[in-house]
């Protein structure tokens, strides 16, 4: 649990989505269901779904969206953290791909990626605090995106495939000056929920070369709910009161909660047990699906757009995540 205060501005945030939206009325009758139950079911109304686009893409004009917010020019980035679930190819890592398609000439900036599933924004946000805090670098570029899309399943659990939307969103992150940053942050791994959550192909463990068929099985996506919800139910309440307690923060003082956008039932959730009123929590899952990594980031963009972030905001981050990870941020804005 980090709790010295590392200065972070967000200077500027921005977000991409696809042209096609699926509305859930769509998607019932393509599964042969009545109109209205994937949206009971889910509680997602429409979800973004690349069709034209691809996640590089996406990824590129999410970061041009926020470099334009902060009013700032791709070569006054210092280093590219491509944070997501799912990378666009194995090796190279994205980020570079990104910093390329910027504009970013060779040598100008270091670029890796940074993988926490659902958390990699937060996780990238928490490393990039400490990064120019410490003056390593002066400003930095987060970008998520994802293409849920590709590995849903829609044969075999359609109310699962039915939360997932696609999209990207970015920031650029300085160290300011001085009066905005990281108050306090944590992240707890719990792998007894390791297999709740997984797509299995794409790494090592399936071999295409020497079983095809094992290979393609384990390239869809695969859920736990109900395990899933369990773990966090016991968990979360614990680690957001040791969260607050780092910050010395009541959750009263709290002016918005900025969390990942799981389902909407996870929402309710967090607002009711957490003791938040549904006011403080930004919620857009209704018309964006979970955007996996993408979601963090989408949330804190509407804050901001929203104007729930001005200075002096106390503002949360939180979320979870497949390994299975709980994470927060304590920030000042």
């Amino acid at each position: 649990m980090g709790s010295t205060f590392r200065p972070m501005w967000i200077e500027g945030t921005g977000v991409a989505l696809p042209a096609t939206v699926r509305l859930s009325s769509e998607l019932d009758r393509r599964l042969g269901r009545p109109e209205g139950w994937l949206f009971r079911r889910t509680g997602v109304f429409s979800r973004p779904v690349a069709v034209a686009e691809d996640q590089v893409e996406l990824a590129v004009r999410a970061a041009t969206a926020a470099l334009a917010d902060a009013g700032r020019s791709p070569d006054e980035i210092d280093v590219v953290l491509f944070a997501a679930a799912v990378p666009y190819q194995s090796i190279p890592a994205t980020a570079p791909l990104i910093q390329r398609q910027l504009g970013m000439a060779d040598g100008a900036a270091a670029a890796f990626d940074i993988n926490s599933t659902c958390l990699s924004f937060l996780s990238a946000m928490d490393l990039l605090a400490s990064l120019v805090g410490t003056g390593r670098y002066r400003r930095g570029l987060v970008v998520s995106a994802e293409i849920a899309s590709r590995a849903l399943p829609w044969e075999s659990a359609p109310e699962t495939a039915g939360l997932f939307g696609d999209g990207a969103a970015a920031a650029v992150l300085s160290a300011g000056d001085g009066g905005s940053g990281v108050v306090a942050a944590a992240m707890e791994t719990y792998p007894s929920g390791y297999d709740a959550c997984r797509l299995g192909s794409g790494g090592t463990r399936y071999d295409f070369a020497g079983d095809r068929e094992a290979f393609a099985c384990n390239a869809i996506f695969e859920m736990e709910g109900e395990a899933l919800f369990r773990l966090t139910l016991r968990t979360f309440p614990r680690f957001l009161d040791r969260l607050l307690a780092a910050a010395g923060w009541d959750r009263g003082e709290i002016d918005v909660v900025v969390p990942h956008q799981a389902s909407p039932g996870a929402l309710a959730h967090l607002a009711r047990k957490s003791g938040f009123g549904t006011d403080v929590v930004i919620d857009i899952m209704r018309e964006r699906g979970n955007q996996i990594a993408a979601s963090l980031p989408s949330a804190l963009h509407a804050a901001r757009q929203a104007g729930r972030m001005l200075p002096g905001a106390k503002v949360l981050m939180l979320g979870t995540s497949a390994g299975v990870s709980l994470g927060g941020l304590a920030l000042v804005a």
